[in-house]
Parts: structure tokens; C-alpha cells; sequence
């Protein structure tokens, strides 16, 4: 399977980001982790097919209309429905729920989504996974 590069105006992709998306969550394996809620930090990466980008495909601007596009504030809302619902146990769960919700928009390519527990392990700025799905 050929990779989808972010933001390449050759394929005609567009990056469309929602970053440093931080929620509180109930994740995690330990007993512990189930007592209480915990920061999680979440990226967001996409590559959207760019109607834009490739030449004789609209006119030099285009509608200014938001169907054409990926809806970032849907994307966040559909993130935090995915966080709220409940307990997960892993952060790779968790991002590959994200991805897989994103991908269902046919305009998105792939997805690239970034998980971090931010209060978890002592002198660490964050723990996490970082995952890439495409369709």
C-alpha cells in the first residue's frame, strides 16, 4: 500500500490538523486508572483530498462553502463524543477509534492520530501512541 504523504500538492492532499486537543478521559488498564478521570493529549492529523490543488479541477478559487471541505470543528466534536463514551483500556484503542471515525469521511485519506497521557509516569512530559490509518 503506497503512503499518503500530508499536505502534497502532487496528489492534490491537503493537511487538515486539530492539534494539542486536550480532554479529560477514563483510560487505562491499572485499577487505579478506573477511579478517576486523567488528561489526555490528542493530535490529529489528515490528508483530505485538495480539489484546489489539481490544475482544471474548479475554477482558481472555488466555492467558499464548507461541504468541500473536512469540518475540523466536526472532527473535535466527533473526538470528544469517542473520548465520553465510555472507559478504554488502551491508548491505541483509543486512537485507532479516532482514525477509524475520521476515515469515514470519503474526502479523507488518512489519518495520523496522536494519543498522550500527560500525568501518568513521573518525569515524563507525556506517554502515548502515535498510529496512521488510510483507507
Amino acid at each position: 500500500m503506497e503512503h499518503v504523504r500530508i499536505a502534497d500538492s502532487t496528489r492534490g492532499i491537503r493537511h487538515v490538523f486539530l492539534r494539542d486537543f486536550v480532554l479529560s478521559a477514563s483510560i487505562g488498564v491499572h485499577p487505579r486508572e478506573h477511579t478517576a478521570p486523567q488528561r489526555v493529549r490528542i493530535n490529529v492529523d489528515l490528508a483530505v483530498e485538495d480539489d484546489g490543488a489539481r490544475p482544471m479541477s474548479r475554477g482558481a478559487v472555488g466555492a467558499d462553502d464548507l461541504s468541500r471541505v473536512v469540518d475540523y470543528e466536526k472532527v473535535a466534536d466527533q473526538v470528544r463524543a469517542i473520548v465520553d463514551a465510555g472507559h478504554v483500556r488502551l491508548v491505541e484503542t483509543l486512537a485507532e477509534r479516532i482514525a477509524e471515525v475520521c476515515l469515514l469521511d470519503a474526502k479523507i485519506k488518512s489519518a495520523r492520530i496522536r494519543v498522550e497521557k500527560l500525568d501518568i509516569l513521573a518525569g515524563a512530559a507525556s506517554v502515548g501512541v502515535e498510529i496512521e490509518r488510510q483507507r
